[in-house]
C-alpha cells in the first residue's frame, strides 16, 4: 500500500500515472509528470518486498530506487493507494524545511 498527495510541484517526487483512480506507472522525479500527484516516502510493503529488491537495477545514478519496487507491485496489480488529505510536505529543500518546521511549530 502506498500513499498520495496531490502536489503543486510533482516533477520533484515519485509520481503515478493514473487511468481513472487506478495507478498504472511510476515514475522516479519525471520532468513532464502524468498527474499532480505523488507518493510520500511512506510505504506498506508485505514481505515479498525483498523478492522484487532482487530484480531491481541500479539506476543512472547507480543506486537502487525504491520507485522501481514500487512500479514492480503496481505492475503485478497488487498495490493499492490511499489518498492523504489536509497537510504533507517534504523537507528535501532548504525551503520545505523551514515549511515543514513552520508546521510542526
Amino acid at each position: 500500500r502506498l500513499l498520495r498527495k496531490e502536489v503543486h510541484d510533482p516533477e520533484r517526487y515519485v509520481v503515478p500515472t493514473l487511468d481513472g483512480d487506478k495507478s498504472v506507472w511510476v515514475v522516479e522525479k519525471p520532468q513532464i509528470p502524468d498527474s499532480n500527484y505523488t507518493v510520500p516516502g511512506i510505504y506498506m510493503f508485505d514481505d515479498s518486498v525483498f523478492d522484487v529488491i532482487k530484480t531491481c537495477e541500479p539506476s543512472g545514478r547507480g543506486e537502487l530506487e525504491i520507485s522501481d519496487v514500487n512500479d514492480a507491485y503496481v505492475q503485478r496489480g497488487e498495490c493499492e493507494y490511499d489518498v492523504i488529505e489536509g497537510w504533507w510536505t517534504d523537507a528535501g529543500t532548504f525551503e520545505s524545511l523551514a515549511h515543514a518546521n513552520q508546521l510542526l511549530k
